[in-house]
């Protein structure tokens, strides 16, 4: 039989109340109102007290890492302490705890209407693996209600309600993976959301380990134990921070908050970036990319990036990070000014292995620059691709400014405007090769997601030092919670077939729901058989509404996923790619806002309507921002579409007909393959491109779509801009267009003011009404007569 360990209160200080029993101590620590953190120490090291991750408000982190002792980014709130024989309750005006002496169980409280709701509680029986009772490795049992749902752990597959799941949090390349079954797969992060159905309050668990992990919710049934769920990390300490809601988005922003601030990305990666593996890897590459280039402009395609595959640095049949291939690529300058020439930046991949034959491999193993095997005499040596090599270690400082320096000689220094951070996941499968640790040796299990972290920090830093006057833009593939302070990410490379597009939807919320929320995910899919029209369509239609809109492949039968690919469909793809453009001042709006004050892009839709309990139920729509619902035709042969519209309190606008529906309405629409069933709700206030579009053309006019209440009803909205491009806006070089937007039975009364520093690149609105809108329009105190579309000066 297990005995409990019987815990004394030791001390209170600096916010933190620390607990002792045989041979264990813990740490509570209450640093903001409604977020406190949990800290049961079972192993030392000097890395093991910084975190890279829990960085609140923070665009950057120091490579070190940010000491966990140090609670100045905190409030550090008055709390109350009660102690008794056998508990001790700690509270604020939002949360409370109450923690069971005996065997250290915590009993979590939300105060709703002034009374307190119990919303978790560790399991009752061994909950904690206090002197290994349970086996190697970290544990923290909690208990299950029938009526919880949980959300959240980064990117993972399958449905968004990860109920009755087990997930292994384990970054791996996971190339083609099924979107719906596969785990594990590129990401790392330890962290969900617990929504229960009865109480309708929401709490988020982020476990501050960096260690291969499994989280069970459900999967596993004990008749012994009763319903319960756990983590389980195979190294390391027991680290949590616990959140409360009491809505699952105060959790999400919440988290945001903790984890950092969204990096405001330059405009130009909001567009159209074209990439396929086929390209750098014929022997003609240069030949196929100027072909490229000339397509978008021969086909009338707006195209604002391309994503330079790692086939620019082979050797052979291999790939070398920062090497040309001079024999595919003649002329690099040339084929990088020729991109640009055209409004095309380039965003080069790297990876951070060196093969074992790589020209500059001896140099750096004899400097240390690899991670090193278990006994430090060698680097270690894990299979990359289809050979060998070593992972750089990028917690030794010379191996760090070694990137940063290739970056910037071999990548830069040519032309090239980003970096793709690729193949990342530090798939070692040694548990005791060595990382450097700064000085501090530690066994490279422990901080695996920590090395990709810091590869994108250094290329960062790289962007940064080499054009300091320009916004960094970086992609990445892996990561960790708080990667949203450095990159875009997306879904990795993922299977062409229907399905994907359905689960890797809710793989995308899940990912916005933990944090990051700039991402997209391959278009067309990049492993597999090419797709066909129909689902290449779909699959465009779908990738318009997210952040990252990358149209990527490697299809098996060395055709490239393009928008011309079918000509007999060029004309209706065309369109689709200017719709994209079309929505590119909105989502540079919400991406402001993500920045800014921590708004998710995309969100499910019990986002904002959790009294809705019909938005629960699995679905394969979302919000993008707080007021467009996108619905995509996810399903083969499909011509219509089942919506169900979210109850709200002022209805909704079918965008594509004008037709407005009261919230709560079930309805099937039309929904033809040049179709995507989208609404806005009314009160909304969507700005978008306006005028012509096309590959030449780049001028800048805005248009406004107003969706006006039925009712009574006020929205204040702002339009936001800067020049999209340097960092200017960080010293006040920007400008918002705020608009006012009040509706009454009979008129609609519309005022705006123009606030900031930055010159606008246009002196024009054109506002668009719905077709069927009667009432009386007034702008800035004038009566317009075509309220159907008018234009004001600004």
């Amino acid at each position: 039989m297990i005995k409990d360990i019987y815990f004394n209160m030791d001390a209170v200080e600096n916010n933190t109340i620390i607990l002792r029993g045989d041979d264990t101590v813990a740490h509570v620590y209450i640093l903001e109102e409604d977020v406190f953190r949990v800290f049961i120490p079972e192993e030392q090291h000097p890395l093991l007290n910084k975190t890279w991750t829990i960085t609140p408000e923070a665009e950057d982190v120091a490579k070190e890492g940010r000491e966990k002792s140090d609670l100045s980014p905190f409030t550090l709130p008055d709390f109350h302490l009660h102690e008794s024989e056998n508990e001790i309750e700690i509270f604020t005006d939002k949360l409370r705890v109450v923690i069971e002496l005996n065997g250290l169980k915590f009993h979590w409280f939300a105060k709703v209407n002034k009374q307190w709701i119990n919303i978790a509680n560790d399991r009752q029986t061994q909950n904690y693996n206090f002197n290994k009772s349970l086996g190697t490795g970290i544990y923290h049992y909690l208990e299950r209600s029938p009526n919880d749902y949980y959300y959240g752990l980064g990117e993972k597959g399958g449905p968004l309600n990860k109920v009755g799941k087990r997930y292994r949090m384990k970054t791996i390349d996971a190339m083609g993976y099924d979107a719906e079954h596969t785990d594990p797969l590129y990401k790392h992060i330890p962290y969900y959301i617990t929504y229960n159905d009865d109480t309708e309050i929401a709490y988020g668990l982020y476990y501050d380990n960096y260690s291969d992990a499994i989280f069970d919710l459900g999967n596993e049934l004990d008749n012994y134990h009763g319903l319960y769920r756990y983590y389980h990390a195979t190294k390391g300490n027991l680290d949590y921070y616990f959140m409360l809601g009491p809505r699952i988005k105060d959790v999400v922003e919440t988290f945001s908050r903790l984890t950092g601030k969204t990096i405001m990305p330059p405009k130009w990666s909001l567009g159209y970036s074209g990439s396929t593996m086929t390209y750098t890897d014929a022997p003609d590459a240069q030949e196929q990319l100027k072909k490229f280039v000339e397509s978008c402009r021969e086909y009338d395609i707006p195209c604002d990036s391309f994503q330079l595959s790692s086939g620019y640095t082979s050797i052979g049949d291999k790939r070398y990070v920062f090497n040309w291939d001079y024999s595919k690529i003649p002329s690099p300058e040339e084929m990088i000014e020729n991109f640009q020439d055209n409004g095309i930046k380039l965003c080069a991949n790297i990876k951070p292995v060196l093969l074992k034959d790589h020209p500059l491999y001896n140099e750096l193993a004899e400097n240390n620059y690899f991670i090193m095997s278990k006994d430090l005499d060698e680097p270690e040596i894990s299979q990359f691709w289809d050979d060998i090599g070593s992972y750089l270690d990028f917690t030794n400082d010379q191996t760090f400014n070694w990137w940063k320096d290739k970056i910037k000689t071999q990548l830069l220094s040519y032309g090239i405007d980003s970096t793709w951070n690729d193949n990342n996941e530090y798939e070692i499968w040694d548990e005791n090769a060595n990382a450097f640790g700064f000085g501090d040796h530690i066994p490279v299990s422990y901080i695996k997601p920590i090395q990709t972290m810091l590869m994108m920090k250094a290329s960062y830093e790289a962007q940064r030092e080499f054009y300091p006057d320009v916004r960094p833009y970086l992609i990445s593939r892996s990561g960790a919670a708080g990667m949203q302070k450095y990159v875009q990410t997306w879904s990795g490379d993922n299977f062409t077939e229907w399905k994907t597009i359905r689960f890797n939807i809710k793989m995308g919320l899940s990912l916005s729901m933990s944090g990051v929320y700039n991402f997209g995910h391959d278009v067309g899919g990049f492993s597999g058989k090419a797709p066909d029209p129909e689902l290449l369509i779909r699959w465009i239609q779908n990738g318009i509404f997210h952040p990252r809109f990358t149209i990527h492949s490697w299809n098996e039968d060395k055709t490239v996923n393009v928008p011309w690919m079918y000509p007999e469909y060029l004309d209706l793809i065309r369109g689709l790619m200017k719709e994209r453009v079309k929505w590119i001042p909105f989502l540079y709006q919400a991406m402001h806002k993500a920045h800014e004050y921590y708004k998710p892009i995309l969100t499910p839709t019990f986002y904002q309507f959790d009294h809705d309990k019909n938005t629960f139920k699995e679905n394969d729509d979302f919000i993008v921002g707080d007021q467009l619902l996108i619905c995509n035709v996810v399903e083969e042969g499909a011509r219509h579409r089942e919506v169900y519209l979210p109850d709200n309190k002022h209805g909704w606008y079918d965008i594509n007909s004008d037709t407005f529906y009261p919230g709560g309405t079930n309805l099937t629409t039309d929904a033809p393959l040049d179709t995507i069933p989208m609404y806005a709700q009314a009160g909304s206030i969507l700005p978008i491109r306006d005028g012509e579009i096309s590959f030449h053309d780049n001028e800048e006019e805005r248009g406004v779509l107003l969706f006006p209440y039925k009712d009574n009803g006020v929205t204040e909205e702002y339009i936001y801009e800067d020049d999209g491009h340097t960092i200017h806006y960080k010293d006040g070089e920007y400008t918002y267009i705020k608009i006012k937007m009040v509706c009454t039975d009979e008129t609609i009364d519309i005022n705006t003011k123009v606030e900031g520093e930055y010159k606008l690149p246009y002196d024009k609105l054109t506002f668009y009404l719905p077709k069927l809108e009667q009432r009386k329009v007034k702008v800035n105190g004038e009566i317009i007569t075509n309220h159907q579309q008018f234009v004001l000066n600004i």
